[in-house]
Order: structure tokens, then sequence, then C-alpha cells
């Protein structure tokens, strides 16, 4: 099902070849595609775009008893929200390597990442209103009825 979706991508230039499917006990929860393209956005990676329908579908935010089917090795953004979801297994085909080699590198954030966080040259970070945003931190850490994620 996600290599069908990739390759609906190829023939409708909505995003490129990539799909993604979830998958609880056996039955589909969420099938996706990327639509990078058609939504000029560039978090509507297949992985991305599966995870949010699954949570719609079963009405909650951990998909632990969910495995999840991508066509390609999932790159930083979208690993990191399958770990978010807490998605138990993934499963993919292509590697990075092989998306790389079509165009698709996922190659300079990796690099940014395990750099030095603040001596890394792809992205200029600068930490400010530190106490402000603490304040956030600590009206949190005090609310009595806060939901973990």
């Amino acid at each position: 099902m996600a290599i069908a979706e990739g390759f609906k991508n190829i023939r409708s230039g909505e995003g490129g070849p990539f799909g993604a499917v979830i998958v609880r006990d056996g039955e589909v929860i969420a099938c996706a595609r990327n639509k990078v393209l058609l939504m000029r956005d560039p978090t509507m990676h297949a992985e991305m775009i599966a995870i949010r329908q699954a949570c719609e579908a079963l009405g909650r935010f951990d998909l632990s008893d969910c495995e999840i089917y991508a066509t390609c090795q999932p790159c930083p953004m979208c690993i990191g929200a399958i770990f978010w979801a807490r998605i138990s297994k993934l499963y993919y085909g292509a590697l990075d390597s092989d998306a790389d080699a079509i165009g698709f590198s996922d190659k300079f954030i990796y690099d940014a990442i395990l750099a030095d966080f603040q001596k890394q040259d792809a992205l200029t970070i600068a930490n400010v209103d530190r106490e402000a945003c603490l304040e956030l931190f600590r009206a949190w850490e005090n609310k009595h009825d806060k939901e973990m994620y």
C-alpha cells in the first residue's frame, strides 16, 4: 500500500515518491503519501501525514500499539515524529542513500544534528528570552491537571 501511494505521487506530481501506512493489529489505520508539492509545506511527508491521520482516527497521540511501513528510511523530522508517537515498529524499504541518489538528501540535517549544536552552519541559532520562556515552564510544572505527552 505504501508503494502504491508513492506511485500515485509520481503520476500526480503532488510530492516525492514516498508513501507510508500505519497498522494496528493487522488493520490499516492510516495510508498517506508525500504532499510537499501539493500543499507547499515541507512537513507534509508521508509519515507525518499518516501519523496525523492515525492520531485523528484513534483519538489519541500515543500510537504505541501501531506499526508504520514507509517506502524509504525516514528523514530526521519523520523519525522524530515516529518516536514522539511512540510507534512500536518501523519497516522501511529504500535507504536514505537511495533517496540521496535521486535528489532527496537529508545529509545536511544529519550533519547539523551531529555537529556541535551552536557551531553547525546550516542554521543560525540564538538563545533569547530564556527567563520569560521559563515562566511558561514553571506554569506548566505547577499545573495540577496537566496531561503529559
